[in-house]
């Protein structure tokens, strides 16, 4: 059980730096609040985002903005068909000076890192993050490599319909907090983009709103968010119910568990509660969950999404009463 809690003045620095980091991001992204709010929820939870859509729509363009509001350390890896494992988490060549082998650090050793259209690249090359996004470190000729805090991967991928695309293996997907659609912007939007973006570019404007060190405290702060027992036990029911799903092949992992909660912390943080309430997960669920399940064959041939499958879920199992005190009671919808 939590027994410290964030204070007011720490919620209002959260929402400080959140709202500094959104309007920077906002100068380049038009019209994506949501987008957008998710992106911050899945920074100040320590977490990874993925963001999916067709090409052209500002994916790069978001993840870009969110890492440079923050004066951090930054790379882009651009996933290639030929990109190999080694260009990622970095290789061990030998000095010819000293007479040793020194170790070379690949493309995830930053504070944040964009991985621009991921499923472009081999499986193999795609599993080379799985050490690095779950225990922030990366293991090299036996050789043990810590990244600094904070780490977060930010990659862009395709739709798997679109050519030359490989599926992200279940592993990769589940290490995701948040897989978000950005959408095509609405007509309003899209003109004010083509006015602002045809004789320059927003994006070079942009300076850092917040540094590495703040948004490590953030982390702290989001991180003594009070998250009652009825909460805990909703939230595991979630999971638990993809599991029996006749409709999954794949449920909800305990990780993915751990994420939700996790993201409604940053959630609640951001709009100013110290505690999180049902409405915060059921809110998150969609982002944090549907990447990570797969349905059965039946499902599929019956025109049947994961996103269907867990609005179903979620409207069965039993909500909590109430999200901030500790003897919070459940009820069922009506």
């Amino acid at each position: 059980m939590e027994t410290a809690s964030a204070g007011a003045a720490d919620l209002e620095t959260v929402a400080r730096v959140a709202g500094a980091v959104r309007g920077n991001i906002e100068r380049v992204i038009e019209g994506k609040p949501d987008v957008v709010h998710a992106a911050l929820v899945v920074l100040l939870a320590e977490g990874h985002l993925l963001l999916e859509d067709v090409p052209g729509v500002g994916k790069t363009m978001l993840s870009k903005a969110l890492a440079r509001s923050i004066d951090c350390s930054v790379r882009r890896i651009q996933f290639t068909p030929d990109l190999l494992p080694s260009d990622v988490t970095g290789v061990s060549v030998f000095n010819q000076n000293t007479r040793e082998f020194e170790f070379r650090p690949g493309g995830v050793f930053a504070n944040i890192v964009v991985g621009d259209e991921i499923n472009r690249a081999s499986p193999k090359t795609q599993s080379a993050l799985l050490e690095c996004m779950e225990e922030k470190q990366v293991t090299v000729d036996n050789a043990t490599y810590e990244l600094e805090s904070p780490f977060m991967v930010i990659a862009t991928q395709n739709p798997i319909e679109m050519e030359g695309t490989y599926a992200l293996p279940e592993a990769q997907r589940d290490r995701f907090m948040a897989r978000v659609s950005v959408g095509y912007p609405v007509e309003a939007a899209e003109i004010a983009m083509l006015a602002s973006h045809t004789d320059a570019r927003p994006l070079d404007d942009l300076e850092p709103v917040t540094d590495a060190a703040e948004i490590r405290k953030l982390g702290q702060i989001v991180g003594q968010v009070y998250v009652s027992p009825a909460i805990q036990q909703y939230v595991v029911a979630i999971s638990s119910a993809t599991r029996r799903s006749s409709e999954l092949m794949l449920g909800a992992s305990p990780r993915a568990s751990l994420h939700l909660v996790r993201a409604a912390k940053a959630h609640a943080a951001i709009v100013g509660r110290d505690y999180v309430l049902p409405d915060d997960v059921q809110l998150l669920a969609g982002a944090v969950l549907t990447h990570r399940l797969l349905p059965s064959v039946e499902a599929a041939m019956g025109g049947r999404t994961t996103a269907t499958i867990l609005e179903t879920i979620l409207a069965d199992v039993a909500v909590p009463r109430s999200g901030g005190g500790q003897g919070a009671g459940v009820q069922h919808r009506a």
